[in-house]
C-alpha cells in the first residue's frame, strides 16, 4: 500500500527525516513503516503502555537483536529462544520489512541503512502523546520496568537524575528497579525523593528490621477501572552486581509473596491486576503458571523483543506475559476490554520506535539537548574508526565485547580477558566512526575498573562453568539472566545441555590446551570486589586510538555448541 502525503503527515514523517533518507528508501521504508506500526485497531477503554531496559539512552541509536539466543529444557525452541528466520516465521513477520528490520537479526545492516536508528526520548514522546491523545489521558497508564538510570555518560555523571527528569517529563505512573540499585542504597533513596511516580518493588527487604523497603503495588483508576500494579524488582541483583552497595537489602523471586499482593490488591477491589516485572522472560512464564490472579505481567531484564505475548494457563485462568525489548527501541500498547469487573479481551503490540518515522517532541528534545550540553564535547569525541559491525547482544559473543576483550589483553599485556555478559550497548554499523559515547553505552556502570591477576586454569573453568549454569540451568528460577561471560585468548566448545560442571569442554589459550595447574595472567573488569585499577573505558579508547582502524572477525571464542 502507498500513502498519501497526507497519510505520511498523519504518521508523523517530519521533513526533516525526508532528507535524510533517498526518495525510493523512504517511500519503501513509510508504506511499511507508517501505516503498520503506528496505527492501532483500539479496543475496549483501558491502555497500558510499558518501555523497559532502556538504559539510559537518550537519543536515537542502533541495536542489533541476538543472532543465538539458546533455551534449555521446556524453553529450547520457543520465545524467547529463537532467532532469524525461525523467529520471522514464528510470528508471521516477512523479511525485508520494517518489523523484521525491529525484531529480528535478518539482515541487520542493509535494514538499518534503510530504516535508520531506533529509540530516543523525544521520539517516545511524540509516541506516548499520539495514544494519549487518541484514548485519553485518564484511560493510559505507562510503566517503565526499570534499568532506566544506568547505561550512558550522562546517567552515570548525574546518578540517574537525567533520566528522573526525562521520565517525569514523559509522564511515567510506575517504576521497578535493577541497575538502579547500582548507584548505591543511599542515592537510590535520593534519586526516589525526585520521582513524580511511584518506585514499586515488593520483593526488597531491610535484611536488620525484615521490614520492606519501597511500596509494593499501587493501586490507580483508569477508565473507570480499578488497576493494581505490583513492582517485582531485579531478584538476585546481590549476586550480579556488588553486594557493598545495597548490603543491607534482600531479594529474591518470592513467589509466596507475590500471591499475597495479589490476593491484598483483589481484595481491594482491583479488577486488573498487573506485575511490573524485571525477572527475566524465562522467569515470568514460569511464574505465571504458579501464581494466579495475575492478568498481565510486563517484563524486563532479558531485553527479549517479543511481538506477542505468551498466555499462560494456572490454576486461576490466564496469564498474559510481554517483554518489551530494550534500549528505548519499542513501547508496548495493550488495551483492555474489562466490563463486569473481569478482563474480557486485549489487544497488543509491540511498538518499534523507528526515529525517521517519529517527529520528535519539542519540549522532550529540548530537555535531553540541556542535559547533554555540558558533555557534548567529551560524547562526540571521536577515537578511532569502525569498518565491523559492533555488537553485544547473543548468548555468547559479541563483536564489541570482543574489542573490550582484545584491548583488555594489549592494554595490560594479559593472556586472557574476561567481560561480563551484559546485555545493554548500543550497535555501531560498519562505517561509524568509534565515539567515546559509543564505548560509555557499553562501559558505563559504577564499578568500571581493570584487574589484572594470575589466575589457574582449573579456575578459569570454574569460571565459565559457574556462569554457563546461571544461563543454561533448566529451572528458569535458578537462571539470573545476562549472557556467556566474553573471553579472550580463551576458546572452549559448550554443551549447554550438560550437568553443571560439564559444559565447557575443549579449552585452550594461545592455541595450546589450557593447563589447569598452571596460572594465567588475566585482565578483567566490573569485578565484585573493589579494585584499583583505571576504567575500562579508558583502556578501550586507548586501544582503539592506538589502532585507528576497528576491524573485528566475529566470534573467535566459542569452537563449537554441542
Amino acid at each position: 500500500m502507498n500513502l498519501t502525503r497526507r497519510e505520511l503527515l498523519e504518521v508523523g514523517v517530519a521533513a526533516s527525516a525526508m532528507l535524510a533518507v533517498s526518495p525510493g528508501k523512504l517511500a519503501k521504508a513509510a508504506a511499511s513503516a507508517g501505516d503498520d506500526l503506528y496505527r492501532f485497531d483500539s479496543l475496549g477503554a483501558l491502555t497500558l503502555l510499558h518501555f523497559t531496559d532502556c538504559h539510559a539512552q537518550l537519543k536515537p541509536l542502533y541495536f542489533r537483536e541476538p543472532s543465538v539466543n539458546i533455551g534449555v529444557g521446556e524453553a529450547m525452541g520457543r520465545p524467547p529462544h529463537i532467532t532469524g528466520l525461525p523467529y520471522l516465521a514464528h510470528f508471521g513477520i516477512s523479511p525485508g520489512t520494517s518489523d523484521a528490520y525491529a525484531y529480528s537479526v535478518q539482515d541487520y545492516v542493509r535494514l538499518a541503512h534503510d530504516f535508520g536508528p531506533v529509540g530516543g526520548f523525544a521520539h517516545m514522546a511524540s509516541l506516548v502523546k499520539r495514544v494519549r491523545a487518541e484514548r485519553g489521558e485518564k484511560n493510559v497508564l505507562l510503566l517503565d520496568g526499570g534499568d532506566t538510570w544506568q547505561g550512558s555518560y550522562t546517567s552515570l555523571k548525574s546518578k540517574g537524575d537525567d533520566m528522573i527528569q526525562v521520565c517525569n517529563l514523559l509522564g511515567v505512573d510506575a517504576m521497578t528497579p535493577h541497575w538502579e540499585f547500582t548507584y548505591g542504597a543511599d542515592q537510590v533513596q535520593e534519586n526516589i525523593k525526585k520521582l513524580s511516580f511511584p518506585f514499586l518493588a515488593h520483593n526488597v527487604r531491610d535484611t536488620e528490621w525484615e521490614e520492606p523497603v519501597f511500596e509494593p503495588y499501587k493501586l490507580f483508576e483508569r477508565a473507570g477501572t480499578k488497576v493494581a500494579v505490583i513492582g517485582q524488582a531485579f531478584p538476585y541483583s546481590p549476586i550480579a552486581n556488588p553486594r557493598r552497595l545495597f548490603p543491607n537489602w534482600s531479594m529474591g523471586i518470592q513467589e509466596k509473596s507475590v500471591q499475597l499482593q495479589v490476593n491484598a490488591v483483589r481484595e481491594k477491589g482491583a479488577q486488573v491486576v498487573v506485575l511490573l516485572s524485571h525477572n527475566g522472560m524465562d522467569v515470568d512464564l514460569k511464574l505465571a503458571s504458579r501464581v494466579t490472579g495475575i492478568d498481565v505481567i510486563l517484563g524486563g531484564h532479558t531485553h527479549d523483543a517479543i511481538p506477542k505475548p505468551s498466555v499462560v494457563k494456572n490454576a486461576g485462568g490466564k496469564t498474559l506475559v510481554c517483554n518489551s525489548g530494550s534500549n528505548g527501541k519499542f513501547l508496548s500498547r495493550m488495551d483492555l476490554d474489562v466490563r463486569g469487573g473481569k478482563l474480557r479481551n486485549w489487544r497488543y503490540r509491540l511498538i518499534p520506535v523507528l526515529s525517521r518515522f517519529l517527529p520528535a517532541d519539542g519540549e522532550m528534545g529540548d530537555l535531553i539537548d540541556k542535559i547533554r550540553a555540558p558533555h557534548r564535547q567529551a560524547l562526540e569525541r571521536v577515537v578511532g574508526q569502525n569498518e565491523s559491525l559492533l555488537y553485544r547482544r547473543g548468548s555468547f559473543n559479541g563483536t564489541f565485547d570482543d574489542l573490550i576483550c582484545r584491548s583488555l589483553i594489549k592494554e595490560m599485556d594479559a593472556e586472557v580477558a574476561l567481560s561480563p555478559g551484559f546485555r545493554w550497548g548500543g550497535t555501531l554499523l560498519p562505517g561509524q566512526p568509534v565515539t567515546m559515547e559509543a564505548i560509555y553505552t557499553q562501559t558505563a556502570i559504577t564499578y568500571p575498573n581493570v584487574y589484572r591477576r594470575k589466575i589457574s586454569g582449573e579456575q578459569l573453568k570454574n569460571i565459565l562453568e559457574d556462569v554457563a549454569d546461571n544461563l543454561f540451568n533448566l529451572d528458569p528460577y535458578r537462571q539470573q539472566g545476562g549472557d556467556m561471560v566474553r573471553v579472550g585468548g580463551l576458546r572452549y566448545a559448550i554443551r549447554p545441555s550438560a550437568a553443571m560442571g560439564a559444559r565447557i569442554l575443549d579449552l585452550e589459550v594461545a592455541g595450546k590446551a589450557l593447563d589447569p595447574k598452571r596460572l594465567y595472567i588475566v585482565a578483567g573488569w566490573a569485578s565484585m570486589n573493589e579494585v584499583e585499577g583505571p576504567p575500562i573505558w579508558e583502556i578501550v579508547a586507548r586501544h582503539v586510538a592506538s589502532e585507528k582502524v576497528v576491524r573485528m572477525r566475529g566470534d573467535q571464542a566459542v569452537k563449537r555448541v554441542l
